[in-house]
């Protein structure tokens, strides 16, 4: 079964042609089949409004409605006795990563299609502030687990459904859940004997797998070929085995996907890309930690290192240095294969991955410090790690380039407007410029987003015109590469139009480029060759020299 054009498809193992098994009405996501194969369940979205839908897997009847009326639904699963069902749910102004609810149904089979009889909550609030992610059933039916932030760290937790006793597994400073930015993610399955789970570790960066047994509570880093990745994601387990699946990637290997042996055995399935360049050219991370004296929760801001590769490029001076700011703008740079990253590496310059304050990953109350600091602490932060840099020799401090794309180029600008004459120069990807209009642009999952990290309309709108780059243009006097696709409808063109409206009038150095055909990112071959030799060409002019 998969989604394509909104629709949900049946697909015949002998590649027989694709049915489909709901209407081309709405939208359709994350479907999950019964454990009898009769039925799917799947997120159905429509007119703005969100349910959690049920058809039977032929496609021969009327989808019904399980559930709804709340903002969103996400991440639907099934008891092994197809009788029970779980989901994660949310209501605006929250992001899933600000409070979800978790809720176990009970379902009713006396019908042509089975219906929901009854449903409990049972961790979280729709609009509360405990993030919920991931819901999974232990495979003999007595446990449902799930990640939470809780403890203030996205941990594991399981519920007995016998007693209804919640356990909190494992209690650490380090994430085992994800940002829901998209449908279908998971960080956590079940062995098939139900008496351990295996899970994604994140911390500093670097992702592990590891496996707890439930009694016990003891807690195994799973060694192994396996270490030599410190990206891992989609972790799959196999119904019997005890095999697993993930996908998998370093900083110098781009993703895999594998599977990995109850002795440890991986083996290599599938590769996105084979490497044109030797691994012991490319550059590995380091994570650094830096105090800042600011008024904030939190003291320190972090990000992850990657020196210079090519030796040949380098002197005895302080490398130029790039300082790449994620979007989001509550994302995470990981020690992942980054092309971006290593394709400056390898051409002496060193790259700081920078996790502003704000940032995913190192807990709640490090998320936190963005609401209603978005355009401020993000562009502080940038500013102390350059200095941090600069201060330990990793950076030259006249060679300092930023980069970043949408809610990063928006950060990159508000620095250039900040801190005219420090960076040399900024290369930006369909940076957000008015928030203003963003409100009345974006999509639903980010409609409400800007509650929390600027303020609510008509109530702010001094803040939201201070923080939005159009209004202070005239103050960007450092040379910056533009990139924009004309078919964005995230970040629309005319947000970085009315960038280079101000630049073009008043001579700033600067490049300008829209990509026919593209939209928030780059998808063709042609596009990607051509943003690299125009980025190549604007750094040994503006900052490598």
């Amino acid at each position: 079964y998969f989604v394509s054009a909104g629709r949900i498809y049946r697909q015949s193992l002998d590649k027989s042609t694709p049915k489909p098994v709901t209407p081309s009405w709405g939208h359709c996501s994350s479907p999950a089949v019964s454990p009898d194969g009769k039925y799917l369940i799947y997120i159905h979205s429509a007119a703005n409004m969100d349910a959690l839908g049920l058809v039977d897997s032929q496609g021969r009847h009327w989808p019904v409605k399980l559930v709804e009326g709340q903002d969103f639904y996400m991440q639907p699963c099934w008891h092994p006795h197809g009788n029970r069902v779980a989901w994660i749910c949310w209501d605006h102004p929250n992001m899933p990563w600000d409070g979800t609810a978790l809720f176990l149904g009970e379902l009713n089979n006396n019908g042509r299609l089975p219906i929901l009889e009854s449903q409990i909550l049972m961790a979280g609030s729709p609009n509360g502030q405990q993030a919920i992610f991931q819901p999974a059933f232990s495979p003999d039916g007595r446990y449902l687990s799930y990640a939470s932030d809780e403890s203030g760290w996205s941990n594991l937790y399981v519920i007995d459904l016998k007693s209804g006793k919640k356990d909190h597994l494992v209690a650490e400073n380090a994430e085992y859940g994800d940002p829901a930015w998209t449908h279908g993610l998971r960080t956590h399955g079940w062995t098939s004997n139900s008496k351990s789970l295996y899970f994604l570790r994140s911390k500093e960066g670097f992702t592990s797998l590891a496996k707890i047994h439930l009694e016990t509570k003891n807690v195994e880093v799973t060694p192994g070929k396996i270490r030599e990745y410190t990206s891992l994601k989609q972790l799959s387990l196999a119904s019997e085995g005890d095999q697993l699946a993930l996908i998998a990637s370093s900083a110098t290997t781009p993703a895999q996907i594998l599977s990995l042996s109850p002795q440890g055995e991986v083996r290599v399935h599938q590769q996105t890309s084979h490497l044109s360049t030797k691994k012991y050219s490319l550059s590995s991370p380091r994570f650094l930690k830096w105090q800042v004296k600011t008024q904030s929760p939190i003291q320190f801001s972090c990000g992850l290192y990657y020196p210079p590769s090519n030796f040949s490029l380098e002197d005895r001076t302080s490398p130029p240095t790039a300082i790449k700011i994620h979007g989001g703008p509550t994302s995470q740079f990981k020690a992942d294969y980054h092309p971006d990253t290593q394709f400056l590496t390898t051409r002496g310059f060193a790259v700081l991955e920078l996790n502003y304050r704000g940032s995913s990953g190192f807990g709640k109350a490090y998320i936190d410090c963005l609401k209603s600091n978005w355009g401020v602490l993000d562009v502080e932060d940038t500013r102390l790690a350059a200095d941090y840099l600069v201060s330990e020799g990793l950076a030259d401090r006249k060679r300092l380039v930023l980069m970043g794309g949408s809610a990063g180029g928006y950060t990159l600008l508000m620095c250039l407007i900040t801190y005219p004459g420090f960076f040399k120069a900024g290369i930006c990807r369909y940076g957000v410029s008015n928030l203003l209009t963003l409100l009345d642009e974006t999509h639903k999952f980010e409609a409400r987003y800007l509650d929390s990290l600027v303020g609510t309309l008509p109530r702010d709108a001094e803040r939201f015109h201070q923080r939005s780059p159009v209004f202070s243009a005239d103050r960007i006097v450092d040379p910056v590469a533009i990139f924009q696709g004309d078919r964005d409808r995230v970040v629309p063109k005319d947000q970085s139009d009315t960038i280079v409206e101000s630049l073009v009038k008043r001579t700033v150095p600067h490049i300008y480029q829209v990509f026919l055909g593209e939209g928030h990112g780059w998808r063709k071959r042609e596009t990607i060759q051509t943003y690299y030799e125009m980025v190549e060409r604007f750094l040994w002019e503006h900052v490598a020299s």
